[in-house]
């Protein structure tokens, strides 16, 4: 698996490997479980806080973690985990395949080719669930890579709960296929453009493993 230096500094609690861009989230939630669950010894007040504190803090454990992964060989590679909401030709003769994320997956998102980011642009907009056709205009940050194949984009979009899209690469990066590259936070979609020729080799329903998945029929 290539090395990211995009990956580092990575958290880490309790020995789970755990996202760039989680701490916010994460640290009041873990802090506000470990205080409870020392004080709900002597009160029974406390007691009733430390269990949806705690439950709360594995949950965001388990949104935010971020495992290690072999990174698969083939010209394009799933950009994301999740299942592949629709796959549609583009009027410029690109394919899109959208991949929309529920929050049980891994919200890390990574490079699908190698290459050199181009840029990285943060539009503003509604946050409908993703999976909903007006999440169109939903917030959304623009990326373009120039790589062996040309031109490729790749849209990350916020849902109703995810309200922070966190890019870990600037424009001007030159990254490898599989990189981390970005987070998004609580449930949302990624969008893939595959360029002219290139044949999609998966299909609606599919699940889909970011950095693993081949997209392209070789």
């Amino acid at each position: 698996m290539p090395h990211s230096h995009s990956s580092a500094p990575r958290d880490r609690l309790a020995g789970v490997r755990l996202a760039r861009g989680a701490s916010p989230w994460l640290l009041p939630t873990v802090a506000t479980a470990a205080i409870s669950l020392t004080r709900a010894r002597r009160s029974g007040r406390w007691a009733a806080v430390a269990v949806p504190a705690t439950a709360l803090a594995a949950g965001m454990l388990w949104f935010f973690r971020d495992p290690d992964r072999e990174i698969a060989q083939g010209r394009v590679i799933s950009p994301a985990d999740g299942v592949v909401q629709s796959i549609m030709p583009w009027k410029d003769g690109r394919t899109r395949v959208a991949i929309f994320m529920s929050p049980l997956n891994v919200h890390v998102n990574r490079a699908p080719l190698a290459g050199t980011v181009t840029s990285v642009e943060h539009i503003p907009g509604g946050f409908v669930p993703a999976f909903n056709k007006e999440s169109e205009n939903n917030e959304r940050v623009v990326w373009h890579f120039d790589t062996e194949l040309g031109d490729i984009e790749m849209v990350q979009i916020a849902g109703a709960v995810a309200r922070r899209i966190v890019p870990y690469v600037p424009q001007g990066t030159k990254v490898e296929q599989g990189e981390r590259i970005g987070l998004i936070r609580f449930g949302s979609r990624v969008d893939i453009y595959l360029p002219e020729g290139i044949d999609v080799d998966v299909e609606v329903g599919q699940a889909t493993t970011a950095g693993v998945t081949r997209l392209d029929r070789a």
